[in-house]
């Protein structure tokens, strides 16, 4: 299919970010083009785990997961789709009196910008995710109103939303280069012709950095891999137990159809744009499921996959516009977050586009943060 010869924007990415961005500026009757260079969420999106959740320890971003959890909530009505959510909460166990007190402070937070979150005893942790044992925790959060879904099936039904509001999407159409002129954006090249438009949105997750490049901007986001298992099916699974988050390990697991989907961060993985599966993880991961829920030792693995974080130096997003490139805007960075907080970045994305005020101030997230000390460190990261 041919390109048009301009668009008002050009989203860069075929993930959540930019099909959520392209329906939210379309629907607002924005002309947008949204280039993805191989399928529809293809890239980190098809890879997260599915987690949706407000319970963080920085308020933007608890605000941009609570209104995010909102169009989850809703997704059925607008854009319109089938996307499984499950709010059966997130289960945060603590092992350190650190963190204890940290995740205290969140709770107080988070309860304090309209999330449901609460401190939990061990044994009330129990009573949701019988799977675990006790041995080393202290206490753990929970928060009710946080879940996971499906999110290939968000992509969807973002894109088609925005299709209905007249948004041109082209897949298999890579961006090769940026024009830019006096500090201003004229063009997106890409292998199939040349677009005029004077805005673009990178939203190419853990390959921003290439883009930015082409534009003249740097953005600090490094790729570093991380790998998810599927169980085959577990007899007498209970039937709405939480998203479960051993924190002091990052090990997690959470329903998957008749298995669970169990993941854990590797600190031995070094960054880099390797997506292929190895056995390095698995030991630590081994030893992590047999201390906390040691039952689930016996089940068979069915599959696993790999997918790219998008790193930034804070493991904070990176949203806003360039200050050297007028009209050259970016949503990326997440570092694990970005599935989750994809419905309100569309909408913050389409403020900025629009020269409105976001919905959600994200102005502590701009680059520029990094060329002074004002970082904005997450704690509840996993």
């Amino acid at each position: 299919m041919t390109l048009p010869p301009r668009a008002e924007v050009v989203v860069a990415g075929g993930g959540v970010m930019g099909v959520s961005t392209a329906f939210h500026l379309s629907e607002a009757g924005v002309e947008v083009l949204l280039l993805e260079r191989d399928e529809l969420g293809a890239g980190s999106t098809s890879k997260a785990a599915g987690g949706v959740r407000a319970m963080f320890s920085d308020p933007v971003n608890i605000e941009l997961g609570r209104r995010s959890l909102r169009a989850f909530e809703e997704f059925a009505r607008r854009p319109g789709g089938e996307i499984d959510l499950k709010q059966h909460g997130y289960l945060f166990l603590l092992a350190d009196p650190e963190d204890v007190a940290a995740f205290e402070r969140s709770v107080e937070l988070q309860n304090s910008l309209g999330v449901p979150s609460r401190m939990l005893t061990v044994e009330q942790a129990r009573e949701l995710s019988p799977y675990i044992v006790p041995d080393g925790l202290l206490a753990a959060a929970f928060s009710p109103a946080d879940g996971h879904c499906t999110p290939e099936a968000v992509v969807q039904g973002y894109a088609q939303g925005a299709r209905r509001h007249g948004a041109v999407i082209r897949r298999h159409c890579e961006v090769t280069g940026i024009d830019v002129e006096g500090g201003e954006i004229t063009g997106v090249r890409t292998a199939q012709g040349r677009v005029e438009t004077s805005t673009v949105v990178c939203a190419t997750g853990a390959w921003s950095a290439a883009l930015g490049e082409m534009a003249g901007v740097e953005l600090p986001v490094r790729p570093l891999r991380r790998q998810v298992l599927v169980t085959e099916p577990v007899p007498a699974m209970p039937p709405r137990m939480p998203f479960t988050i051993d924190f002091s390990t990052s090990f997690y697991f959470h329903d998957e159809g008749p298995g669970l989907l169990i993941g854990m961060s590797d600190p031995d993985e070094e960054f880099g744009f390797r997506l292929g599966t190895d056995d390095a993880w698995l030991a630590a991961l081994s030893e992590a499921v047999a201390r906390r829920a040691p039952a689930l030792s016996e089940v068979g693995v069915a599959h696993g996959w790999a997918g790219l974080y998008e790193i930034t130096p804070d493991h904070n997003a990176l949203v806003g516009e360039s200050a050297e490139v007028s009209r050259f805007l970016y949503a990326t960075g997440f570092s694990g977050h970005g599935f989750l907080q994809g419905p309100a970045i569309g909408e913050v994305m389409r403020d900025l586009v629009l020269g409105r005020t976001p919905v959600v101030d994200v102005s502590g997230l701009c680059v520029r943060r990094f060329e002074g000390a004002e970082v904005r460190p997450e704690h509840n990261c996993v």
